[in-house]
């Protein structure tokens, strides 16, 4: 009977043995096939299709050097983002079917891989300057093209697959596309003057268009310019004010022959406003110079319609802006747009989320022949918008007063929109020359396919408009406040044949909210509201009485409180104890609410395994009693 006993328990641990064994071995396996099941609804620790599509057309292969510090000074919070870089770069490898060699080195402080670190670009992250340096990079390399990504922070998580992707891109396909800018407002920015270089900061130009400079290679065109450089396949044009006809023939004919464009038109340019480039009208010296956009006779022949005299004003995309004084001003010229102003079945917006446009115009369009297709891209509400008229608005704004009444008509307008298809020519009999006589090159083109993208703002691409400057440990850098850059950037890709990374950057936009809280903080706002209404009520009532009884005193007596003044202020003390103290029980029930809502959260994560384990075991039990 003991040797029986004896054989079981052994047999029982040599059984244990074998189980544990094979899930360790199960578990290094499966470690190694980087199997992952990504639940999230837009997928957002799987790479995306635009990455794969990338990694598909890889030319050669491409080597990816993650340089991570891995010591005891390495910030927790950072070894677990090294870590999640890491497994995001093995998923790289295997999309790419070996094409991607991910090398991953430690840089220890004085090592060689610190050495070739710095070499590379890449930047400490060390905050304290006693410690050791940090650092957390990637550095790209294919054939002799060589490219950094200096940090990778935590902050900059959700933008991680599109830089890492991007960083490939850059490498794999180094010939940058060529496009041309051209535009009345210093976009590029202007040149030092020699005599006021110590007085004045240089102006390098709006950030848009500085980092469209790691990607592209940009070429400024004359605002005078007769002619469109054949090796610009993309047109950038940037509030186009007083084009002269030459210009305008240069534009239409290098749309006609295949050229792509993003026209940016403006009937109240903020920017322009305050460069006060008129100072020989009165007017426009007062407004600041500011003058209307418009490509005028091309629009007129495309079927384009735009108002140069009117602003739209939406109440439902209003901005909160600070005044001088101290007050904020609601203005609804100042549009702050969410998705349900946006396209979202056009992959351009499919996950733009928002978007701020001061002074909007709205464009509008007729099919003439039929050959073009107008696309809305942005548009404002229709039950809350309306035209302005723009020298009203932009009066109000620089008076620091709230936007003048307009009502709303009932109308949605077009923001943003695109035209595909065949262009005709705005000058179907050529070029006027000085003396009146046309003149038909023989190259001229009557008609051609092409893509333009029409933005009824340009503001919105001006650096105070979407980006904010942050101070860090590596000194002030930008960080955007809405999706106006990546916008722009996603048109550009579009248009220069570059749309794999679309999609990859919309992801950093995501946001999902806690909604059950959500609603108890609004819930409780309410109340908290109602609460500080009613007190405020009540002090205006004390007031009024106290002021009616000081009223009726006479000379000296106006300087005494009567027993009647003094019992007023005694039971406006005694209610303002009350309703503070009931203000105070609506912060601490809300703390309770979402701390109970919490407490339930926890206890679901942490039973459900268990409870399900039970019930296995269970059900398992019951089964072989059956079966006995």
């Amino acid at each position: 009977m003991r040797a029986n006993q004896k054989i079981k328990i052994g047999t029982g641990i040599v059984g244990l043995a074998l189980v544990l064994g094979i899930i360790a071995a199960t578990c290094f396996i499966i470690s190694n096939l980087h199997l992952r099941l990504d639940l999230t609804e837009q997928k957002l620790y799987s790479l995306s299709q635009g990455t794969k599509t990338v990694l598909s057309q890889l030319p050669q292969d491409v080597r990816l050097k993650f340089y991570c510090s891995n010591g005891a000074d390495v910030p927790m919070d950072l070894k677990t983002y090294a870590h999640r870089v890491d497994e995001l770069l093995q998923e790289y490898r295997l999309a790419s079917h070996g094409r991607v060699v991910i090398e991953k080195y430690d840089p220890t402080p004085d090592s060689d891989a610190e050495e070739a670190a710095q070499r590379e670009g890449l930047e400490p992250q060390t905050e304290n300057p006693f410690a050791p340096p940090v650092y957390c990079g990637l550095v790209a390399k294919c054939g002799d093209q060589l490219q950094s990504l200096p940090v990778l922070s935590p902050q900059n998580d959700v933008r991680l697959e599109y830089e890492i992707s991007r960083l490939i891109s850059r490498v794999a396909f180094p010939k940058k596309p060529i496009i041309g800018v051209l535009s009345s407002l210093p976009v590029m920015g202007m040149p030092q003057n020699p005599m006021m270089m110590q007085q004045q900061p240089r102006n390098e130009g709006w950030m848009a268009f500085k980092l469209l400079k790691m990607d592209y290679e940009l070429r400024t065109v004359p605002v005078d310019a007769d002619h469109i450089d054949p090796e610009i396949n993309t047109l950038i044009v940037v509030h186009p004010k007083n084009l002269t006809d030459p210009t305008l023939y240069a534009i239409d004919q290098f749309v006609l022959r295949g050229g792509r464009m993003i026209v940016c038109v403006d009937p109240c340019s903020a920017v322009d406003a305050r460069s006060n480039n008129d100072p020989s009208n009165p007017m426009m010296r007062m407004m600041g110079g500011a003058a209307p956009s418009t490509l005028g006779k091309i629009f007129d022949a495309w079927g384009v319609t735009f108002d140069t005299s009117k602003v739209v004003a939406d109440t439902r995309a209003i901005t909160r802006l600070g005044s001088g004084d101290g007050q904020v001003i609601e203005s609804p010229t100042f549009l702050s747009l969410n998705p349900s102003g946006m396209n979202r079945t056009d992959l351009l917006m499919a996950q733009i989320n928002n978007i701020m446009l001061p002074y909007a115009g709205a464009v509008s369009f007729h099919a003439g022949n039929g050959k073009l297709v107008f696309t809305p891209l942005i548009t404002s509400s229709a039950d809350a918008s309306g035209l302005m008229e723009s020298m009203s608005a932009q009066f109000a704004a620089l008076n620091s007063s709230t936007s003048p009444h307009f009502k709303p008509d009932g109308h949605s307008r077009v923001l943003a929109a695109r035209l595909k298809g065949t262009f005709p020519t705005a000058f179907p009999n050529g070029l006027a020359g000085a003396s009146g006589v046309t003149n038909i090159p023989a190259n001229h083109l009557v008609s051609g396919d092409s893509v333009v993208l029409v933005f009824a703002d340009t503001d919105f691409l001006a650096d105070e408009s979407c980006v904010q400057m942050v101070q860090t440990m590596l000194g002030a850098q930008p960080r955007l406040v809405n999706d106006n850059l990546s916008l722009f950037a996603n048109a550009v890709e579009q248009l220069t044949g570059r749309e794999e990374l679309i999609g990859i950057r919309a992801r950093s936009t995501f946001h999902r909210p806690f909604t059950v809280v959500d609603d108890l903080e609004n819930q409780a706002m309410l109340a908290w509201q109602s609460k500080a209404e009613e007190l405020s009520k009540e002090l205006q009532e004390t007031k009024a009485q106290i002021d009616e009884l000081q009223q009726q005193k006479k000379g000296a007596q106006r300087l005494v409180l009567s027993k009647e003044q003094q019992s007023a202020i005694e039971r406006f003390r005694a209610r303002e104890i009350e309703i503070n103290r009931q203000l105070k029980n609506v912060q601490k029930n809300l703390r309770k609410d979402i701390d109970s809502l919490g407490v339930v959260v926890k206890t679901v994560n942490l039973a459900t395994i268990p409870v399900l384990v039970i019930l296995f075991g269970v059900v398992r039990h019951s089964v072989r009693r059956r079966r006995k």
